[in-house]
């Protein structure tokens, strides 16, 4: 069964930091683009972070450039993003997405709808 499974959202204080997980299976993850993107309640979908298939590129928003890191494990078939210094911005469902082929991280984010496989969604939450 094809499937991405998000996990490590939940509740942080401002500042805090939280590592988020995208973890395949039935597939693969080392030719595909990955992608993290966010939906916060009353907005537009948001690519945050993507990197390409052969991590030859990265790709941040500028809301979180310099705060979160995005990474690929091929051996564990995972990709993480760390997320520090988080902010009541950042809130919102974190979702992870996978592109088949060569795609340039930029695209990716840019794109924010159609790949190839989605997960269902870690919620972040950052309060006060």
């Amino acid at each position: 069964q094809v499937q991405l499974v998000e996990s490590g959202g939940g509740l942080v204080q401002p500042g805090g930091s939280l590592r988020l997980s995208c973890a395949a299976s039935g597939f693969t993850l080392d030719y595909y683009a990955i992608g993290w993107f966010r939906q916060a309640p009353g907005k537009e979908r948001e690519g945050v972070s993507c990197v390409s298939s052969r991590g030859s590129s990265t790709y941040y928003a500028g809301s979180v450039k310099g705060r979160f890191t995005i990474s690929r494990d091929n051996a564990k078939n995972t990709v993480y993003l760390q997320m520090n210094s988080l902010e009541p911005e950042d809130t919102g469902v974190y979702y992870c997405a996978a592109e088949d082929g060569i795609m340039p991280a930029q695209t990716m984010c840019d794109r924010r709808y159609g790949m190839d496989y989605w997960g269902k969604g870690t919620r972040v939450t950052v309060y006060s």
